[in-house]
């Protein structure tokens, strides 16, 4: 049974996660605050996280930021009221793979879940190798040229996704179907958001590939002519 960590202060809405949750087969467990959560995360054994960004103790970014300083790759779905793009950044900054604004349905929360639970249990084992760029399905760490580039777990399994269709002609619909889990309730615009940070962080130079937009169609991974 997959284990869902669920760290938010408020009573009543901890109370619905874990409900919901539980009704969906998951052995979840609760933390009234970031330092508490950080605890549990590092030690738990957890598939995925949901946590709230207004915290006592460590805030959701701080949270995070922690987390990933102490080697952890556990997928963290972020939960908060504040929607403002410098916010989302922030967060997707601070090394969580998926951002959630309240409100929500509790069917796009699942949603999200589920698809981070699916890639933890089910994600590739090997390295893939396209030009200069590696990434490492075991330990979900990418280099370019020899050197690690930070990536969090969703850029990871978006890198991977095109490195796996190299040359190929990818829809956002068919991207968040494989990389989400899904593509109800999620605006696909998430994945143009995406595409960016990749480009921000895998230099097209120094790694020999690059994403390409295809107007109208998606995105293509493709080989650059030294």
């Amino acid at each position: 049974m997959p284990r869902v960590l669920v760290v938010e202060d408020d009573p009543e809405m901890s109370g619905l996660l874990e409900e919901g949750l539980r009704a969906e087969g998951y052995d979840v467990v609760v933390a009234r605050d970031g330092t508490t959560g950080l605890m549990e995360a590092v030690t738990g054994g957890f598939s995925a996280a949901a946590v709230d960004v207004m915290l006592p103790g460590l805030d959701g970014f701080e949270f995070c930021r922690q987390l990933r300083v102490r080697g952890s790759r556990l997928p963290v779905l972020l939960l908060t009221a504040r929607d403002a793009v410098e916010d989302r950044v922030e967060g997707l900054d601070s090394g969580a793979d998926d951002y959630l604004v309240k409100p929500f349905a509790f069917a796009e929360l699942s949603a999200r879940i589920r698809a981070l639970v699916r890639r933890e249990a089910t994600g590739p084992k090997v390295v893939l190798e396209v030009a200069r760029l590696a990434l490492d399905g075991a330990t979900l760490r990418a280099r370019v040229a020899d050197e690690p580039v930070p990536l969090s777990a969703r850029e990871f399994a978006l890198a991977r996704f095109f490195a796996s269709r190299l040359g190929e002609v990818v829809g956002r619909e068919e991207i968040l179907e494989e990389v989400w889990g899904t593509s109800r309730h999620i605006d696909p615009n998430v994945v143009d958001q995406y595409v960016r940070y990749l480009r921000r962080k895998i230099d097209a130079e120094r790694a020999g590939v690059e994403i390409v937009t295809v107007r109208g169609a998606g995105y293509r991974l493709e080989e650059r002519t030294p």
